[in-house]
């Protein structure tokens, strides 16, 4: 009789973004023009300076342990940059560095969960918050944003989902895979919630540098003391400065939170990659103009993908606010027919997509919203503009 495995493990679904684009990858790998919508991942090159200073660290021999929260230079600048940009008092003993934004979540939860803890997720989520919800013995609960808010979530849902039992809620914004942006009227209504019913709010902020067109971005720890103590503010360097490959996250919290996750980081992994910390140093506190020419890029085919999008046939979308993502509703393409055959989900649209027009998109039903498709604009003009005409052209052939 085999040994029985871990019945935790045995339930984490893999990562269906990073699945669809290893398969984009491979079907280039063999020659095949895919354009792919799949990634949140900057198509640009970190910045050279970020790159200088890595080599340099090299060169340096900084290559060995450091901090398990990281180093006591890299925690300043981190300060300091909450302190400038997100109007947030944290000290360097209340950074921790991890190893990226999925690393410091996990930190996170191990932190707060206590096995049957609940998780208020609003929904559409990234896929991988429920997974580490699980992963440290807590239960995702769900709340469905509505859809003449950007599916968002209000306050007033939040309350209604609220039990004995729960423990945190997590706000992401600005949204993947939405794009939207909460306001700060918003967050303080949900801060009230989280002050009057005792819980804490675990605060994504990974795309807080990526908004457009006079939209905010506000961290909710900064509305005041009360809430400030019951947030985690959560960030990383991998979106705005282009080191997806780096893995470099942080997290601002209260001393305690953060010693414990100091902690805990210290056992599972010792420290951040020296040389990836000296890189994000440089990130925080060099110059930025290649950062903003970035953001400047992304507005740009925000502004032209959404104009694409919403004249084509069958689907619709809200223009988002931020992040690098637009969200395709294709409820009125379920139940018609492509060469034939009956189309019953959006996970059969990202197929047909796929190995027939050779365009990765992201299905939603891993992200709660099983109609929905996710296009990432964090590719060139030129093959956003190729991806979307074979999308069209998808469209132009469905059956009645």
């Amino acid at each position: 009789m085999p040994l029985s495995l871990s019945e935790k493990a045995l339930c984490v679904k893999p990562s269906s973004t990073l699945a669809i684009t290893a398969k984009a990858k491979a079907m280039r790998a063999e020659g095949l023009d895919v354009v792919s919508f799949a990634a949140g991942e900057p198509n640009f090159n970190t910045p050279e300076n970020i790159c200088e200073a890595a080599i340099q660290a090299i060169r340096d021999g900084f290559t060995r342990y450091t901090p398990a929260s990281g180093i006591i230079e890299l925690r300043e600048a981190v300060s300091a940059k909450f302190k400038m940009y997100n109007n947030l008092d944290y000290t360097a003993g209340q950074i921790v560095i991890s190893n990226g934004g999925k690393h410091s979540l996990s930190n996170i939860f191990g932190v707060l969960l206590n096995p049957g803890d609940e998780v208020i997720i609003p929904v559409p989520y990234w896929l991988t918050y429920p997974e580490l919800v699980r992963l440290s013995g807590g239960v995702p609960v769900y709340v469905h944003g509505k859809k003449e808010i950007g599916y968002k979530v209000t306050a007033s849902s939040i309350s209604d989902a609220v039990s004995s039992k729960t423990k945190a809620v997590i706000i992401n914004t600005p949204n993947n895979p939405t794009g939207m942006v909460y306001t700060k009227e918003e967050l303080a209504e949900i801060a009230k919630v989280a002050i009057e019913k005792n819980f804490y709010i675990v605060s994504d902020e990974m795309y807080e540098q990526l908004t457009y067109g006079g939209h905010a971005h506000v961290s909710i720890a900064s509305l005041g003391d009360e809430i400030y103590k019951r947030t985690i503010t959560c960030s990383g360097l991998s979106k705005s400065y282009a080191m997806t490959g780096w893995r470099i996250g942080y997290t601002g919290s209260s001393v305690e939170i953060a010693r414990l996750m100091g902690g805990i980081q210290s056992h599972q992994t010792s420290n951040p990659c020296s040389v990836a910390q000296k890189a994000a140093l440089e990130a925080l506190t060099g110059d930025q103009s290649t950062v903003v020419k970035m953001k400047e890029a992304f507005a740009e085919r925000k502004k032209y993908i959404y104009e694409r999008v919403t004249a084509m046939p069958y689907v619709e979308a809200l223009e988002p606010a931020g992040a690098f993502y637009v969200l395709l509703d294709f409820t009125k393409v379920l139940q018609k027919s492509h060469q034939g055959q009956k189309i019953e989900s959006a996970n059969q649209v990202a197929q047909i997509l796929i190995e027939d027009f050779q365009v990765a998109v992201i299905p939603c039903e891993d992200f709660g919203f099983p109609h929905f498709i996710r296009l990432s604009y964090a590719i060139s003009m030129k093959a956003i503009d190729k991806g979307i005409g074979r999308i069209e052209s998808f469209l132009q052939k469905i059956e009645q």
